[in-house]
């Protein structure tokens, strides 16, 4: 079994898509094994999307992510990286897959309504990030 972060954004937590989106997920066949609502800080914002410092994006995505409440939860499947981002779509929601998170809920590149670890080692990195003590 692999496990993964997945993150509801700002942008859908304050249209009230919660509900909706992860219905995407338990429909997929995949399960959520740990949940919390949380209000980023403009610091743990940049702290979690570190990788990206440097990039025209970083401050504007820093300043979005930390705007509202956020829902971030562990989901755990076979394979459930790959699963997961196919079932999120393209980052840009003009050019996701309809049925696709994105497509459905997504606004623009930066308010596309939900973060998926990209690889193994993100999905390490960022399911401790939020819960440090997970087992």
């Amino acid at each position: 079994m692999e496990r993964t972060l997945f993150i509801i954004k700002p942008d859908a937590v304050r249209r009230n898509h919660i509900g909706r989106i992860l219905s995407f997920v338990e429909e997929a066949g995949m399960q959520v094994v740990a949940m919390r609502m949380v209000r980023l800080s403009a610091d743990d914002a940049r702290g979690f999307y570190h990788v990206h410092e440097g990039k025209d994006f970083y401050d504007t995505l820093a300043e979005y992510m930390s705007s509202g409440r956020c829902v971030v939860a562990v989901i755990e499947g076979d394979g459930v990286i790959n699963r997961l981002r196919g079932v999120c779509g393209a980052t840009d929601p003009s050019a996701a897959t309809e049925g696709t998170i994105r497509a459905t809920f997504g606004i623009s590149l930066t308010m596309n309504s939900v973060h998926a670890s990209d690889s193994p080692a993100s999905a390490q990195e960022e399911v401790r990030f939020f819960f440090p003590d997970l087992d």
